[in-house]
């Protein structure tokens, strides 16, 4: 999935009061922290994941891992978080930060 320089930046504004939901620690990706990004993902779409890791280059390599085992498309990346997006047709309006944005501010 690609999106367009619209759709990310439509994105990042809805991202920008998010907190992180899901935290990678020096010891990397785990099948926990890839379970949790994976929930986190159905039932929010758009979250931020907070990488406690020191150096850029592992970052960088951690990103790329994280978005491509959740399926999942790299929005924003500023310092040591980044902005995930993973659209879920079927998720649930109360969870998911795009659908309580658009109800929000009257888009839909």
């Amino acid at each position: 999935m690609s999106l367009s320089q619209a759709q990310k930046k439509a994105l990042r504004s809805i991202g920008h009061h998010l907190n992180p939901v899901v935290t990678v620690s020096e010891n990397g990706i785990s099948e926990g922290v890839l379970a949790e990004l994976d929930r986190a993902l159905g039932d929010h779409e758009l979250i931020k994941v907070k990488l406690a890791i020191p150096e850029r280059d592992d970052r960088a390599a951690v990103i790329a891992e994280l978005t491509k085992a959740a399926r999942a498309v790299n929005v924003q990346s500023i310092g040591k978080v980044v902005l995930l997006y993973r659209a879920n047709p079927k998720a649930n309006p109360k969870l998911s930060n795009i659908k309580r944005f658009e109800e929000h501010h009257g888009r839909r």
